[in-house]
């Protein structure tokens, strides 16, 4: 059965020198590039995800006169306040110059709507409206995922929970995902519950 890559956020504000750099987020760079490889060569496609936020977006503290890495509310959901990030059309949102973009099939566009966040590739985070993954997907009749990216214990883990939930099967490559970790061990926590809510973890001999 025909697998797609998802490639989560692989841009240059979450990576070296980024506005919200996750620590040692370049190193997923060559990890996506050999799983690339792989899906080109198999004919399956490769889908990239995109944080893609207008400059007036209210997760940002400066926006919402937050404190940079407390929590809050936003409408009504906790909110992690995070710096200025992802603006759309600027340097820090496009990928990382070093990923084969060539390959790519599709990009998918998330977090464009000021009110809320949005760390599923699926759905913003009041789940009231979606990407267009899931109906390409559908039209492509893929069944089956293969996620890695940035970051773990963020975008990573809800996309795969609500991929979980809309009834694909869903692998994760753990080489090609770093965490933020605002507490140290986020990442392992979230890798703990994408499995226990049937997630597999691979590795890239696996693919």
């Amino acid at each position: 059965m025909k697998k797609a890559l998802l490639l989560v956020d692989l841009q240059h504000d979450f990576c070296l020198n980024g506005a919200l750099a996750v620590p040692d987020g370049d190193e997923v760079i060559h990890v996506a590039n050999q799983a690339i490889h792989v899906f080109h060569q198999r004919g399956w496609p490769i889908i990239a995800t995109l944080d893609w936020h207008p400059a007036n977006h209210k997760s940002f503290a400066v926006n919402s006169g937050g404190q940079i890495g407390e929590s809050g509310l936003l409408n009504g959901l906790p909110q992690i306040w995070w710096p200025v990030h992802c603006v759309q059309n600027t340097h820090g949102a496009s990928l990382h110059e070093k990923l084969e973009q060539q390959q790519i099939t599709t990009l998918i566009y998330k977090g464009q709507n000021s009110e809320t966040d949005s760390y599923s590739a699926f759905f913003d985070n009041d789940k009231r409206a979606s990407t267009q993954l899931h109906d390409w997907l559908t039209e492509q009749n893929i069944r089956q995922l293969v996620i890695m990216g940035l970051a773990t214990d963020y975008c990573v883990k809800f996309t795969v929970l609500d991929g979980l939930e809309l009834g694909y099967q869903v692998e994760v490559l753990a080489a090609g995902c770093r965490g933020v970790n605002l507490q140290p061990t986020d990442s392992e926590q979230a890798l703990t519950d994408m499995m226990e809510q049937g997630a597999k973890i691979i590795q890239l001999q696996q693919l």
